[in-house]
């Protein structure tokens, strides 16, 4: 979750529950849930914590176990395939005070999401509204004027990011953005 280069982390508004997984399929009938884990964090899913599951209340996580495809999950109140199964795809969310903030010289992608991007070149791309991984690697993906650009999001592009300031400077090989917005 967590990444390099940042200047300073100031007062950007932030979001106050912070995504750690996603339900991927109910497991089994009693209710298991196997998920998706978006969380550096080896204790985040113990027994005794808590998520907040497709942005309802909080549930209490009664058991977890490690599965060859995920994690497997029991939260308090689910106690049926049919209310596993209809979690499929739910945000497994955190609230933001339980991550503790990223070490100096570091963020979270989240952090990213409202940071306006620019290139040395090209100027202003826009602002970041996702960090995804497409399978090639990190994707950060930039909104200007009601579209959407993925730009790769790798070390060798990034130039500055300061989260505080909410600014990210990147400085991208000729033409990529005409390649990353082509229609074809």
């Amino acid at each position: 979750m967590a990444s390099r280069s940042s200047t300073s982390n100031g007062s950007r508004s932030l979001p106050s529950r912070i995504l750690v997984g996603r339900v991927r399929r109910a497991h089994g009938v009693r209710g298991e849930l196997l998920i998706s884990v978006d969380s550096d964090n080896p204790r985040r899913f113990d027994a005794g914590g808590s998520l907040y599951v497709a942005g309802g209340p909080a549930r209490r996580i009664l058991a977890s176990r490690a599965h060859v495809d995920g994690l497997l999950l029991r939260l308090e109140g689910i106690d049926d395939r049919d209310a596993a199964e209809a979690l499929r795809g739910a945000d497994l969310e955190v609230e933001r005070q339980a991550v503790p903030e990223a070490p100096a010289g570091t963020y979270y992608f989240y952090e990213l999401i409202g940071c306006r991007c620019r290139d040395r070149e090209a100027g202003d791309l826009g602002e970041i509204v996702d960090v995804v991984e497409d399978g090639g690697g990190l994707l950060l993906i930039a909104e200007r004027d009601g579209r959407s650009l993925p730009i790769p999001f790798v070390e060798a592009f990034l130039r500055r990011v300061d989260v505080g300031a909410g600014e990210l400077e990147l400085e991208l090989p000729a033409g990529l953005i005409e390649t990353c917005t082509s229609e074809s």
